[in-house]
């Protein structure tokens, strides 16, 4: 049976806390890393009634889109809804987790699965995340030295490329040449005397933020005194797979058949499906935005997808935004958007944990809306 700080980790690798906003809050809101968890409950909202059916199912681990505490607060007494929540949960000996904009724009996020749940093929995002920035180092190094140098940068936490680690490249040896002056104290070689040493040329990669503890360590090892190296600052290649919202096609479609598919394939809610555009209007080309995506408009706007599948629209933006003939829109309700990657991490969980732990969806609507006449 894991513990959760193992599922944290895991939950973590996939969705990593760095990519939320700055003004989100994700991650561990309450539990012991050190409790063993058996059963995990997902749902999109912390809400009392998601607490009491983790509560009742015996669920060690509740994992949620949606923060409980996205503002600061003074306390969480019983008497308020939050409080509530947290406190059937700490009586349960539940833990929570949650997964919130880092998950929106991830590979197997909330944008992907609602993409994929629509049926869209080759997706993109929308806009594509901005890679870590990135530095490369290079060193030269005597040929007998290289090895521990390598293993000294990679300890620093240089040569980290995606799932891979300890990456370096060490060129064919070469001839390195200096002469000491008065004051120095060389390793190899003598005051006043032009040297020739072989050496190899030792390249990394590493995270910009690192740079500091990798050339700290580079220095600590290299056996010269004053080693060459040179740090340059990469360009970011602009390929990801990450980002925000989705892009894709389907087979053509009239706008009326796509919104009667997009009301058959989500979880039903009162709040429907809601629809701007001409219904004979053909599409072929879908973007989606799981949340609240009115933020996109604009950049939709100037892209040649046919609708704009997200949820929130307000009034004046969603007007503006037809009258200017771009993209048809359809509003789907926030919590059905969003629902369609718990069963995407739900089974990521159990594939990667085999029989160690039941996982379970909420299927709880905890959408606000209950009455649509």
């Amino acid at each position: 049976m894991p513990a959760l700080k193992e599922l944290v980790d895991l939950v973590h690798g996939w969705y990593p806390p760095a990519t939320a906003e700055d003004w989100d809050a994700v991650g561990l809101v309450w539990g012991d890393p050190e409790q063993n968890v058996r059963k995990v409950l997902f749902a999109v909202d912390p809400s009392p009634e998601v607490a009491e059916e983790a509560a009742d199912w015996k669920a060690d681990l509740l994992v949620v889109h949606h923060p409980l505490f996205l503002k600061p607060v003074n306390g969480f007494a019983a008497t308020t809804p939050k409080g509530r929540t947290l406190s059937t949960l700490a009586r349960s000996g539940c833990a929570l987790l949650t997964a919130h904009t880092n998950a929106d724009q991830a590979v197997g996020g909330v944008s992907e699965a609602l993409a994929i749940t629509l049926g869209l093929t080759d997706l993109r995002p929308i806009v594509p995340a901005v890679g870590e920035p990135v530095d490369k180092l290079t060193t030269f190094v005597p040929v007998d030295a290289a090895p521990p140098v390598r293993a000294a940068l990679a300890e620093a936490g240089a040569g980290r490329i995606g799932d891979y680690d300890f990456a370096s490249f060490t060129s064919a040896p070469g001839e390195g040449r200096f002469r000491p002056l008065d004051g120095a104290n060389p390793m190899i070689g003598s005051v006043g005397e032009l040297e020739t040493v072989s050496e190899v040329r030792v390249e990394v990669v590493l995270a910009r933020h690192l740079r500091g503890a990798v050339v700290e360590a580079l220095l600590a090892t290299h056996p010269y005194e004053e080693p060459a190296y040179d740090v340059a600052e990469l360009a970011d290649p602009g390929i990801t797979s990450s980002g925000t919202g989705r892009v894709g096609s389907l087979p053509p479609v009239t706008l009326a058949e796509f919104a009667e598919h997009v009301a058959a394939v989500l979880p039903g809610t009162h709040h429907g499906v809601r629809v701007a555009g001409d219904p004979d209007r053909l599409v072929r080309k879908v973007a989606v935005c799981g949340g609240a995506g009115d933020f996109l408009l604009d950049r939709v706007a100037r892209s040649e997808v046919d609708v704009y599948v997200t949820s929130d629209l307000r009034h004046h933006p969603a007007a503006e935004f037809v009258e200017k003939g771009g993209p048809a829109l359809v509003d789907v309700a926030h919590w059905a958007a969003e629902w369609t990657w718990l069963p995407v991490v739900s089974e990521r969980l159990e594939k990667e944990l085999g029989g160690d732990v039941d996982t379970r969806v909420s299927t709880i609507v905890t959408d606000p809306w209950t009455m649509h006449l």
